[in-house]
């Protein structure tokens, strides 16, 4: 299992190898995690997110994949994007929705993996605007990056005190021995 580590903070500050971006399926930014990526990497992300969009992903990136860019301006090496699902409701389509989000995730650090990163910034994908609900987001979130065979350290910046309780309360139902700021 990797090392995990739960903080509350701005994911665009984190000295990392990888920051995984919440972003949506244009890749040409958007709020949230992924405006805040988008503004402080500066344009030399969006150029390459642009440049996917004209060559490799002219639909845009489907829910659950990531890809790799720069990171501009960032202090990391690269930005991995992922698109989470937005939360459907309860109903029968929760549980086809709540495996895409775990595919968000473990597609990232896969990814991450292959880029040689030996660490990793992770935020609570879809659990912003996209609607999900923060403790189901959590226990996904958690147990996808338990389960991953990744040796990187994996950060998850959470951007409350209140999301991050409710991590840390997902990884204690889970038994998951994680550190904490």
């Amino acid at each position: 299992m990797p090392r995990i580590e739960l903080v509350t903070g701005d994911i665009t500050v984190q000295r990392v190898d990888v920051i995984v971006n919440a972003a949506n399926s244009s890749l040409l930014g958007g709020g949230g995690v992924d405006g805040a990526i988008h503004a402080a990497g500066g344009p030399e992300i969006l150029a390459e997110c642009r440049r996917l969009r004209a060559t490799t992903l002219p639909d845009g990136l489907p829910t659950g994949d990531a890809v790799a860019t720069t990171a501009g301006r960032l202090p990391a090496r690269w930005v991995v994007h992922t698109v989470g699902p937005v939360w459907p409701g309860d109903g029968p389509e929760a549980d086809a929705r709540r495996m895409l989000l775990a595919a968000a995730y473990r597609n990232s650090l896969d990814l991450a993996e292959s880029l040689g990163a030996a660490s990793v910034a992770l935020p609570a994908v879809s659990a912003g605007v996209y609607g999900w609900p923060a403790a189901d987001a959590a226990r996904v979130a958690l147990s996808t990056a338990a389960d991953a065979t990744t040796a990187a350290d994996l950060r998850f910046v959470l951007f409350s005190p209140a999301m991050h309780g409710v991590f840390a309360d997902a990884a204690a139902a889970l038994g998951l021995a994680v550190a904490t700021d």
